[in-house]
């Protein structure tokens, strides 16, 4: 058995363990989780734990996992934009085409494979080993800064200045259509779709609230350029929230038409361009910005045309 230790913190006091393991091991299914629940493999300060325990402060949390449930990830020599590092955490600008963490089909070739010949050992484990330092991801076509974390003081940091919506994160955009107000806010809570499972979508069953503001930068008739905000970070929120207002991503096939009329664009026009957050240990506000990627300045340049 693997022996995974977890530390919980004042912002989970009086939730239900189950809650507080489904949203810190994402990796495992909560299937998975109340199988471990069952045969005594989760502990609370040393003692098993039933699923409907509450969190108190400063619980040490055991699980432990059957070995050989995930694959073995190897580090892969992939150069990384690294935009910032310490001993700490690193801002890195991920490419085009590149995902954050190997899943079914994808245990190569990932951001977490290249981070692990990057950093070593180095890389907080609060995500088990398919998402080492993983804290936010962003999906393959997208492009833009993103923070990871070397040690889990870093991770838990992180974390809960997502929960809390303290984190900074500006995004620019291209959408179909002209859009007519300067700046506005789409709101609706976001699902799985109840019958396409690889879509996301608005106002479902279970959705979670979600909230993304919009800025308008450029009009080019057909097509916007905006810059979004997100107060939320859900499951491919921007991408849902423009659709459901009339204006998908450009080049996003998924949520938008289906043929694009940029044969040279890779998926969706989004790029997270701007990264904020306190640092772990200083507490020092620090923001980062990643350039826009050559293919979104030579879309952009076509479109000024």
């Amino acid at each position: 058995m693997k022996r995974l230790c977890l530390q919980s913190d004042p912002s989970w006091t009086g939730e239900r363990i189950d809650k507080f393991l489904a949203e810190v091991m994402q990796d495992y299914s909560r299937s998975f989780l109340q199988k471990q629940f069952k045969e005594g493999n989760i502990t609370v300060n040393g003692k098993p734990a039933k699923a409907s325990l509450k969190v108190g402060d400063d619980d040490e949390i055991v699980v432990f996992l059957p070995e050989n449930q995930e694959p073995d990830i190897e580090p892969e020599d992939i150069p990384l934009d690294v935009l910032y590092e310490d001993d700490q955490l690193l801002v890195v600008n991920k490419p085009k085409g590149m995902v954050v963490h190997p899943s079914a089909g994808h245990y190569s070739g990932t951001l977490v494979n290249a981070l692990m010949y990057h950093c070593k050992d180095n890389l907080s484990g609060i995500n088990g080993v398919l998402r080492p330092g993983i804290v936010h991801r962003i999906d393959m076509d997208t492009t833009g800064a993103l923070v990871v974390c070397k040690t889990d003081t870093a991770h838990q940091s992180l974390a809960q200045q997502l929960k809390v919506h303290s984190i900074t994160r500006r995004y620019r955009a291209i959408v179909h259509g002209n859009i007519k107000k300067d700046t506005g806010t789409v709101e609706g809570t976001i699902g799985r779709h109840p019958v396409e499972r690889k879509k996301m979508a608005v106002n479902v069953r279970g959705g979670k609230e979600a909230v993304t503001h919009f800025k308008v930068l450029e009009r080019f008739g057909n097509y916007t350029y905006i810059e979004c905000r997100l107060e939320t970070g859900r499951t491919h929120q921007i991408r849902v929230h423009l659709s459901s207002i009339g204006h998908p991503l450009l080049g996003d096939n998924l949520y938008g038409p289906k043929k694009c009329p940029f044969p040279f664009l890779q998926g969706q026009t989004l790029h997270a361009m701007v990264l904020g957050f306190q640092h772990p240990v200083s507490g020092e506000y620090m923001e980062f910005t990643a350039p826009l990627p050559e293919y979104f300045e030579k879309l952009l340049e076509k479109l000024r045309g």
